[in-house]
């Protein structure tokens, strides 16, 4: 007769069966936890990707920093005082850069009825933040906002004494002496860190382009100057040396032939 002892015992053929079952047991688990790791993984990608956070993985190419942006509900901080009624800007157009800095720039057309296109004079005021580039000329942008581009370098054409002091002139290379051409000029001031600059497009003679360009100047006024003390400190000094204008046999570089009535002398 079998004992009990022995007919319960389990005989290799089970064990085998046993061990083979928890093997599979416990590559279908791994295989599944594999299977919800990747698509959890696949999720976040998906994610990151929506949200323009993905990083750049390659070496190769420079990650892509925000720049500047047009900013509608920020006041105007500049304006031109006027000498006419019927004087008006063609455009204010305000841009700020994440890293601190800001553009106010004032733009005029020739003629009324004519579209932007026929761009006559620009005014802009940069105050520097964490974006500016010291290594870059500043003269290059200038040409570029000309409408030059970076082909045709500016050379300088003298300065003009203004309320703000000495500023730069600059025309294209190789324009000929008396030849009409667009007028750029450029005036830094390092406290605060600002950067006067536009250019002048109107005018039938050098003089009267350059007598434009300071006019613009000396009739620079300051609206608001926030929370930076230093700058409405250098408009109240520089408004101690203002004077007044006079185009040399000149129509109204501002109003053109829109206003025939108004030439001669701002």
């Amino acid at each position: 007769m079998q004992s009990p002892e022995a007919s319960t015992a389990a005989n290799p053929t089970q064990i085998h069966l046993a061990l083979a079952a928890f093997a599979d047991e416990v590559v279908g688990t791994l295989a599944r936890l594999f299977a919800y790791v990747g698509i959890l993984v696949l999720f976040a990608i998906l994610g990151l990707a929506a949200l323009g956070q993905l990083p750049n993985l390659s070496d190769d190419e420079p990650v892509l920093k925000p720049g500047w942006s047009v900013a509608d509900r920020s006041p105007p901080a500049f304006a031109l005082s006027r000498l006419d009624s019927s004087e008006r800007t063609a455009s204010y157009t305000i841009l700020r850069h994440p890293e601190g800095g800001r553009r106010d720039v004032m733009r005029w057309a020739g003629e009324a009825d004519k579209p932007m296109a026929e761009l006559m004079a620009e005014l802009e005021i940069y105050r520097e933040g964490g974006e500016f580039d010291v290594a870059r000329p500043a003269a290059m942008d200038l040409a570029v906002r000309m409408g030059l581009g970076t082909a045709t370098p500016l050379e300088q054409a003298g300065l003009i004494d203004t309320k703000f002091g000495p500023v730069a002139l600059f025309r294209p290379t190789g324009t000929a002496e008396g030849a009409r051409a667009c007028l750029g000029y450029l005036k830094r001031s390092e406290e605060p860190a600002l950067q006067i600059s536009g250019f002048s497009c109107q005018g039938d003679s050098l003089p009267a382009r350059r007598a434009a360009i300071a006019c613009t100047l000396n009739r620079l006024t300051l609206l608001t100057s926030g929370n930076e003390p230093k700058l409405a400190e250098l408009f109240a000094h520089a408004e101690l040396k203002r004077r007044p204008c006079a185009l040399p046999s000149a129509s109204d570089w501002l109003l053109g032939a829109a206003n025939a009535q108004l030439r001669g002398a701002l």
